[in-house]
């Protein structure tokens, strides 16, 4: 079989796209608003903006219109508009310690200071179908302000679990002087990467990949079994620093998840540190984001090993198969034209089982 280009092929894209807005759109459905996605798909939202890396509800629910529910793909298309986009300022450092909480659970231990804030969860609710939602009429409850905060009364935010840990000794102290972090977006990834680029990665990777390498480390293929000291979600204050003001001033709130996670070790870890106390593995994620964030804490816990056992505890595995845009890149080049590589192949195989036909008296 011979293979030849293929014409109009120009012609041919501009009608599938066509197609595929007709798909996404299908006749005869009102469109789905953006709107309706931001406040009703929150969860795909925030999932979208911490892979996008982009802090924006209403463009995130905008990519998942776009994308069809696809997140791989609302994740690319927040990515590459983020790449667009000038750099203005940067950001004081933000102090997680300060949020405005909607959520504050241990599972350390029971009683915390300022107590455990359930906050909006499905944990405890039946994983049974409501199909109720099939005919939902437009429902409000006054007695509830979701996601406002308003938990925490005004009161000054509480001490975390891992500042009375430290007291104790039960947790090495916080490094004095911290190194500038680096910017994966703008330096050249080189490993071994240090923690602040790590953690970076791990932010806006994959879910499903930080999900699958850390189940990994947790069924023995690594040395973490975890507890969650605390987790936090509540939103937090940006600000920047104006010139001619003498204090940075806060621009707005921005909504985020934050998991300390502490386990065990029975070796050396990366610093050398023995095996007397516990280990801290951090995560933190824009919006809503609790599987992603204990995730990447279980993964940055992992990856402090000083002699990698395990692909969970291997920094140049996980960085490299976590980007979903990255995956998905070269996944779906396959679908591409490779004409002339496989013709290549082809001929090879050809050749091979033509002389594997041939008499071996009629060699030369």
């Amino acid at each position: 079989m011979g293979y030849v280009a293929v014409r109009g092929g120009e012609d041919a894209i501009r009608h599938s796209e066509r197609l595929l807005e007709a798909f996404r759109r299908r006749e005869g459905h009102p469109g789905i608003q953006v709107a309706q996605i931001r406040e009703q798909m929150r969860l795909a939202v925030d999932r979208a903006m911490a892979e996008g890396s982009l802090y924006s509800p209403t463009l995130a629910a905008l990519a998942l219109k776009q994308a069809e529910g696809d997140m791989v793909e609302a994740a690319f298309l927040l990515r590459a508009y983020r790449s667009t986009l000038p750099r203005v300022q940067t950001t004081p450092t933000l102090r997680p310690a300060a949020m405005r909480l909607v959520r504050r659970i241990s599972a350390a231990f029971k009683d915390i200071p300022g107590g455990q804030i359930l906050g909006p969860t499905r944990d405890y609710t039946q994983r049974l179908l409501d199909f109720s939602l099939l005919d939902e009429e437009e429902r409000t409850d006054a007695s509830l302000s979701p996601m406002s905060g308003e938990a925490t009364n005004g009161a000054a935010p509480p001490e975390r679990v891992s500042t009375y840990l430290r007291r104790e000794g039960l947790l090495p102290d916080l490094p004095g002087d911290v190194e500038p972090p680096v910017d994966i977006t703008r330096d050249a990834v080189a490993f071994p990467m240090p923690r602040s680029a790590r953690l970076q990665a791990l932010a806006r990777g994959e879910e499903g990949a930080l999900l699958a390498l850390a189940y990994s480390s947790m069924r023995g293929f690594g040395n973490v079994h975890p507890t969650v000291a605390e987790l936090r979600v509540g939103y937090l204050a940006v600000q920047v620093t104006i010139p001619g003001l003498e204090t940075p001033v806060t621009i707005g709130e921005i909504l985020v998840t934050e998991v300390e996670l502490i386990s065990r070790w029975d070796a050396d870890d990366a610093e050398g540190n023995a095996g007397t106390q516990f280990r801290l593995g951090y995560g933190f994620a824009f919006g809503h984001n609790e599987r992603r964030t204990i995730c990447m804490a279980i993964l940055d816990r992992a990856m402090q090993a000083a002699a990698p056992h395990a692909p969970a505890e291997d920094q140049e595995f996980v960085i490299q198969h976590i980007d979903g845009i990255e995956a998905q890149g070269f996944t779906n080049h396959w679908k591409l034209p490779h004409y002339v590589d496989f013709q290549s192949e082809l001929d090879r195989l050809r050749a091979k089982r033509r002389a594997a036909a041939t008499p071996a008296e009629a060699k030369p």
